[in-house]
């Protein structure tokens, strides 16, 4: 069995960790092919080396000495290098960036050194190759990744790699310039390398023993879930609950490769299993609860509209033309709701509403500000009945009034709509309901 490992920020983020990483490695060696993230917060208030490296970036493109900034990041860097006793210099590397920052500084450049720094550091402390992104993580000239050419590349180099560690988080395009992903793109990389080694699992560590029930900052002790299928991940990611990249799925989807969400701290732990489909019979009906506050309901009433060729394209070209993404669209016979995140939508609201009355000529428009979306999601809804009832019997022992209600034809899961004052408290009923 051969399996990609990758360590988040937070198990990276000081010596001590740094520890904890090579004792899991060692413990298992199958754990060959390593993706390492920059250095996170190491206490509450800590700043991330990401973070400082964006900071760095800035004063740079201002001409603004950023000498003490990255002066900051290397004793970041030395501090772990000295706990872990390693004969390591990194100078050559700081004089590197530097010269890159004070000539050419760009962002994506700047904000690649943490992984590209830590990998340095994790290769001589576990005895591993190091590879450097840049040279098999493809990206076009216009910053678009190349799925196949990365695949290829990668498969390739490492034939001949027994071991191998491979900073996350970035690429290049054809020329050499530095492309990254979306912030938290190293579990991406992770989930790359898995495909390429045809790895049997990819493990991603972090400071969480695998993905919640419900987010813990709302529902204390909220349950662990023991496995859960990339259906129901998209679902929970998508309304908000995160412990792994949004789209750093796909690459293992592809090739039916298991995600194991571990925990750095508590390696003995089984985590979560994130798998393509399972017969696993799940402990409660549902996996899952999230969601995301801060909408605008955007509703739109018309008499016959269901018999109205192209009245929903026209309505959402109204959307597209003011540059309004919509997060959800319930409809019924007369009317359609168009859920909108308020932020983006107020600005341009009279706009929009001006322009659907042109373009579809409705009966009346109201607008509801201030809404939350919950998902209560799971496989388990399809072979039970009374789900959606027990939803709204929670909803309604707490008062709280439901604005809307949807289900996907998959029965995997219900969307609930509430005002943004009864979120928190809307969540810990449902959980409670299913859970406790």
């Amino acid at each position: 069995m051969i399996k990609a490992v990758k360590f988040g920020g937070s198990s990276l983020a000081e010596a001590e960790q740094f520890k904890k990483v090579g004792s899991i490695i060692r413990s298992d060696e199958d754990r060959k092919y390593v993706v390492p993230s920059a250095p996170g917060k190491r206490f509450s208030d800590d700043i991330k080396v990401t973070d400082l490296l964006y900071k760095c970036y800035g004063e740079a493109k201002v001409n603004m000495d950023f000498e003490a900034t990255l002066a900051q990041i290397k004793e970041r860097y030395d501090e772990i290098i000295k706990g872990l006793g390693l004969d390591l210099s990194l100078d050559d590397e700081f004089k590197t960036i530097a010269e890159k920052l004070k000539t050419e500084p760009e962002a994506d450049y700047a904000a690649s050194r943490g992984e590209y720094l830590n990998g340095i550091i994790l290769a001589e402390y576990l005895g591993f190759e190091f590879l450097d992104s840049a040279r098999v993580i493809k990206f076009d000239k216009n910053g678009n990744f190349l799925s196949e050419e990365t695949n290829e590349a990668l498969q390739k180099t490492l034939s001949e790699m027994e071991t191998a560690v491979l900073p996350g988080f970035y690429g290049s395009k054809p020329d050499g310039t530095i492309k990254t992903f979306s912030r938290g793109g190293s579990d991406i990389t992770g989930s790359i390398l898995a495909r390429a080694i045809h790895a049997e699992v990819y493990e991603n560590w972090t400071d969480v023993s695998g993905f919640m029930a419900a987010d813990p900052r709302i529902v204390e002790g909220a349950q662990t879930i023991d496995v859960i299928t990339y259906k129901e991940l998209r679902e929970l990611s998508y309304m908000g609950a995160s412990v792994l990249h949004d789209t750093a799925i796909f690459p293992v989807r592809k090739e039916g490769i298991p995600v194991n969400i571990r925990n750095t701290n508590d390696p003995e732990a089984k985590g979560t299993m994130i798998v393509e489909s399972t017969v696993h019979v799940p402990e409660h009906t549902i996996t899952g609860i999230a969601g995301k506050k801060g909408f605008a309901a955007v509703n739109i009433d018309k008499d016959m509209m269901n018999s109205e060729i192209g009245f929903g394209r026209k309505v959402l070209e109204v959307f597209e033309k003011n540059g309004l993404s919509f997060e959800h669209m319930p409809s019924g016979i007369d009317t359609m709701t168009v859920f909108v995140g308020m932020d983006k939508f107020v600005p341009k609201e009279q706009a929009v509403i001006s322009q659907l009355h042109q373009a579809v000529n409705p009966d009346s428009i109201e607008l509801e500000a201030d809404m939350s979306l919950i998902a209560v999601v799971g496989r388990g809804m399809k072979h039970k009945t009374g789900t959606a009832s027990k939803v709204f019997k929670a909803l309604a022992d707490e008062k709280i009034s439901i604005k809307m209600i949807d289900q996907g034809s998959s029965e995997l899961n219900i969307i609930v709509g509430v005002d943004d004052k009864n979120f928190e408290t809307a969540i810990k009923a449902i959980y409670n309901a299913f859970f406790n």
